[in-house]
C-alpha cells in the first residue's frame, strides 16, 4: 500500500452506492476510491470557503427532505422562525410523495447563517442541503 494512504470502510444504503457507482461510470472515474476522494476534495473546499466568509451576505439555502419522516416539516418550520431575522423568503417544492425542496433566500451576518445551515443539516428527515451565498457590497 502507498505511504500516506489509510484504508477506510464505508457503511451505505445500496440505494445511494448504486447511484454511486453510475456517477462513477457516466464521470469516467477508474474506482470508487478515485471518485470518494473527488467527493471529499470537494466537501473539504466547500466547508472552508463557507468557514472563511464573514460579515453581510445575501444568500440561498437550498434543502431536500423526506417529508415521511415523522416531524420534518415542522422541525423546518420551527428553526425558520427561530432565525426569521436573516430570512427574507422561501420555497416549499413537492416534488414527489417522500421529497421536498425547500429554497430559503437569506440576507445577514454569515455566522448567523452558518448557525441556521448547521440547524437545518443536523434535522432528521434532511437528506442534502447546499448554501450559495454573495459578499454584500457596503455602500
Amino acid at each position: 500500500m502507498e505511504e500516506g494512504i489509510t484504508r477506510i470502510g464505508v457503511s451505505l444504503p445500496k440505494n445511494l452506492l448504486d447511484e454511486f457507482d453510475a456517477i462513477i461510470k457516466v464521470r469516467g472515474y477508474s474506482s470508487r476510491s478515485e471518485a470518494i476522494r473527488d467527493a471529499i476534495r470537494n466537501y473539504i473546499t466547500e466547508y472552508k470557503w463557507l468557514e472563511s466568509e464573514k460579515g453581510e451576505v445575501v444568500g440561498v439555502i437550498v434543502v431536500l427532505f423526506d417529508h415521511t419522516v415523522r416531524g420534518v416539516s415542522d422541525a423546518l418550520i420551527s428553526i425558520q422562525h427561530a432565525f426569521a431575522n436573516i430570512i427574507s423568503s422561501d420555497m416549499h417544492i413537492h416534488l414527489s410523495e417522500d421529497q421536498c425542496l425547500e429554497v430559503i433566500v437569506v440576507r445577514g451576518d454569515m455566522e448567523e447563517i452558518k448557525k441556521l445551515v448547521d440547524r437545518i443539516s443536523a434535522t432528521r428527515g434532511v437528506l442534502s442541503h447546499k448554501v450559495i451565498t454573495a459578499q454584500k457590497k457596503v455602500q
